[in-house]
């Protein structure tokens, strides 16, 4: 497993487990792993995952997911797919476009918001499968820390190697990110609605748990 890609190692470990259990695919699947409680569910051989980084970064509530595509053909996702339909708010809460994120931290973002997500972040990444790689998300961040020494340009560099940008998956790929929602400081709760590959999945959201100060 050295070597593959952080996003490939969240769909493995969800692979591994749901090979044990066949009659559940299609049903919404639940299990903690890294800190983090996760919920899965495949459907025409699309698999989603996700579960809620805990911790607020200004506005936003932050949620980590890993998408595999094992269907025949070739879909694009973006963060966009993903909402959150609450019963107070009359409308969901859309997934805020990667660009959008990267733009808020390049603005606004500091240091402490900057090591806030990059803990959380690779906290629940590493915990799921504890292997190094030099790839992945990690190669992501070095290549967009590279030779930037301004603050704001490093936080909105860290946000961009993060957050899950638009990308078109081909059969038997698989990626990794974060989605943020403008919850107004509020965590995340009611029911997370994602549309992809023109397939319906939908799961309660769970609540995230706090992660060990020793970590």
């Amino acid at each position: 497993m050295e070597g593959m890609p952080i996003g490939r190692w969240a769909a493995f470990a969800f692979w591994t487990f749901a090979s044990c259990l066949p009659l559940l695919r299609g049903q919404v699947i639940e299990f903690e792993s890294g800190g983090l409680k996760y919920l899965t569910q495949t459907k025409s051989g699309v698999t989603v995952m996700f579960a809620p980084l805990p911790l607020q970064i200004r506005e936003y509530a932050v949620i980590q997911v890993a998408i595999s595509n094992g269907s025949p053909l070739s879909w694009t996702f973006r963060p966009e797919d993903f909402r959150l339909v609450r019963q107070a708010d009359p409308e969901p809460l859309v997934g805020i476009p990667a660009g959008r994120v990267v733009a808020e931290f390049l603005h606004r973002g500091g240091r402490e918001d900057v090591i806030k997500l990059v803990t959380a972040y690779e906290n629940g990444l590493y915990g799921m499968v504890r292997v190094k790689s030099t790839n992945g998300y990690e190669a992501r961040l070095e290549s967009a820390m590279a030779a930037l020494t301004n603050a704001r340009f490093r936080a909105a560099a860290a946000a961009s190697a993060i957050v899950l940008a638009p990308i078109k998956l081909k059969p038997g790929e698989s990626t990794d990110g974060a989605v943020f929602f403008a919850t107004s400081g509020k965590p995340l709760d009611g029911k997370l609605v994602v549309q992809v590959a023109g397939i319906l999945f939908e799961f309660p959201t769970p609540a995230p748990r706090v992660q060990s100060k020793k970590q």
